[in-house]
Formats: C-alpha cells, structure tokens, sequence
C-alpha cells in the first residue's frame, strides 16, 4: 500500500481529495466485480457520496476516463477473453457482459478494439503464456482510438 503522505501529494496532483479519491476506489471495484450487472450510475454517485455530476467529473479526474467509459472497456475486456474461447456467440457474450443492446455492443468493440467482435473471435489468438499477466493487461487493455 502506498504510504499516506504520498497518497496525499497524489490526490492533490489529480484535483481530488483524498477521501473523494478513497470513496471513487470503492465504486471503481464496485464495477469491477459487478460490471456484468445493470449499474445505474446515479447510484454509484450516491455509492461515493457525490451528486452525479460531480461524480462524473470527480472520477474523470481520478482515472483519466468517465464512469461510463471505464464500465464500458471492463465490459469488453471481459469480452475479448469471452470470444477467444469461442464458446459463445457474440450475442451471448454481449449479454454475458452486462450490454443490452448487441447494436451499442458491436459499435463499442469496435471503436475500441479496431475489429468487429466475429472477426476478432475468428482471428487466431496464440496463448500468452511467456507474457507477464501485468504486461498483458497493460498493453491489451482496449483503449478508443484517436481519429
């Protein structure tokens, strides 16, 4: 764990308080384990006792990315693990994932991972087994692409 006075110096860096930035670590894990799940963010807003506005610009702050944003690359995340393993159609692995909409679900992989969800379960995927689980994350992680 970090130690307090540099946790400090870090929440004063990124514009939020320490106790906002410990409030947004616990709706951040939140999503994390229930990303499959409707989350309302008016709720997770009440979660860190924020109005949702200031949620959203609080968190924006905090990780670089909306709330929406961030539920939505830990959807898709999940996602590309889902159609590597070829199991599933993409329409159960959107449902899988937490999205209703298999329209929004298509678009998003897509802004994000740069091919369609069926063309990137087609394409052949070697196993990442010399890669660190930390490198993978970092340099799999979907990011939206500049245009």
């Amino acid at each position: 764990m970090i130690p307090g006075p540099v946790s400090v110096g870090c929440a004063k860096l990124v514009g939020v308080s320490l106790e906002d930035l410990r409030r947004l670590r616990r709706v951040r894990d939140r999503m994390d384990r229930e990303y499959a799940e409707p989350l309302d963010m008016s709720e997770l807003a009440r979660d860190a006792l924020m109005s949702p506005g200031h949620f959203q610009r609080s968190f924006r702050k905090a990780f670089g990315e909306t709330p929406y944003s961030y539920l939505m690359t830990r959807r898709i995340e999940r996602a590309k693990a889902l159609l590597r393993q070829g199991d599933l159609t993409v329409t159960e692995v959107c449902l899988a994932v937490g999205c209703t909409s298999l329209g929004s679900f298509s678009s998003r992989f897509t802004e994000l991972v740069g091919r369609t969800p069926s063309a990137y379960r087609a394409a052949s995927h070697e196993p990442a087994a010399v890669i660190p689980s930390c490198v993978a994350r970092t340099f799999t992680r979907p990011r939206r692409r500049p245009y």
